[in-house]
Order: structure tokens, then C-alpha cells, then sequence
């Protein structure tokens, strides 16, 4: 089992791994070796997952969910099949857990009555200042 919070545990037979090759420079070991990895696992169908979780999960992965659903993570940053996919399932669990955090929520609060009669009194005393800068007889 995989641990995402206290409360969460991902099953590893939810989570589909496929080796594929990976783009970039290496030479030769580059169109040789599978070493990059692509992570898939369905966030709407997971028995795992809370309601929310996978609500959450969803927006925050954006682009990197698929219309039915499925995650889909590619990690090729590693020279290594096992780095990638090291970092596959780190970012997976870290998506994951930002998902499961439930954001505060805001308690809408009123400025005092004190700070609000400061501002107004500053205002007027800016305004009687500029007030006594103006040219004689220049009424409004």
C-alpha cells in the first residue's frame, strides 16, 4: 500500500506503469533503452479516494487528465527506468496529497469602524490642505 495521508492509501495494483523510450540527447542508449516512464492511474474510478480528493485532484491536474479520467504522468528526467519511475510515483503521491488538503475557508471580516472614521479623517484633512493651496476665489 501506498501512503498519500493518514487516512489514504493507494492500492499499487490502481496504478498502471508502462516503459516507453525517452526523447533528448544520450545517443545510441536513447533509441536502445525504455528508460522513460508513463504513469497512469484513473483518480474517478479509484475505490481509494475520498469524493473531494478526486474532485480536487482533477482540477489540479489539468491537462494531465485524460476525458475518462486517468492521470497520466511521463517521467523522463533520469537516465534510469527505476529514477523515472521513482519520480513518476513521487509526483503522483504529491499531487495527490496537495489534493487531499482542504483550503482554509475565508471568513469574511469588516474593516472596524475605528480604522474606517481614521481613513475619512485623513482624506479630509488632505483635502482642507489642498483646499488652502488653491488661488483665491477659485470656488467650485
Amino acid at each position: 500500500m501506498i501512503q498519500i495521508t493518514d487516512s489514504i492509501f493507494l492500492d499499487p495494483k490502481e496504478i498502471t506503469e508502462t516503459f516507453i523510450r525517452a526523447g533528448g540527447p544520450g545517443g545510441q542508449n536513447v533509441n536502445k533503452v525504455s528508460s522513460a516512464v508513463q504513469l497512469r492511474f484513473d483518480v474517478m474510478h479509484s475505490p481509494s479516494l475520498p469524493g473531494f480528493v478526486r474532485a480536487r485532484a482533477a482540477r489540479l491536474a489539468g491537462r494531465r487528465m485524460t476525458r475518462n479520467g486517468v492521470l497520466v504522468i511521463t517521467a523522463s528526467n533520469f537516465r534510469f527506468q527505476a529514477q523515472n519511475r521513482e519520480d513518476a510515483r513521487a509526483r503522483l503521491i504529491a499531487l495527490l496529497r496537495e489534493a487531499a488538503n482542504r483550503p482554509a475557508l475565508r471568513k469574511p471580516t469588516r474593516t472596524p469602524l475605528k480604522v474606517h472614521q481614521k481613513r475619512l479623517q485623513s482624506k479630509a484633512r488632505r483635502g482642507g490642505l489642498k483646499k488652502m493651496r488653491r488661488a483665491p476665489g477659485d470656488d467650485d
